[in-house]
């Protein structure tokens, strides 16, 4: 059992791991194109910053999401309950 509940902290930590890692560079690249196209046509900006932020915010939701998926495994742990239903008596 103790196994078990090492593999699902591990599995929650690379959701998280690799969903901050991912978050971090889409939001990065999206700030570095609005930078540039800011740059370039000035007059466009509170358009861009309008649409960016938006975009900045489904990329947060992607992230919370693998959040609330690792929150799930963590302490709602369905894996142990078949465990437990299997174990010999």
């Amino acid at each position: 059992m103790n196994e078990i509940l090492g593999l699902v902290a591990l599995a929650c930590g690379i959701i998280v791991g690799l969903g901050a890692i991912g978050a971090s560079i889409g939001i990065a690249l999206m700030g570095g194109k609005f930078l540039e196209s800011s740059a370039r046509q000035p007059e466009l900006m509170n358009q861009l910053q309008t649409k960016m932020f938006i975009l900045a915010g489904l990329i947060d939701a992607a992230f919370l999401i693998g959040v609330a998926i690792a929150l799930l495994f963590a302490f709602g742990n369905p894996f142990v309950a078949t465990l437990l239903a299997n174990l010999p008596k």
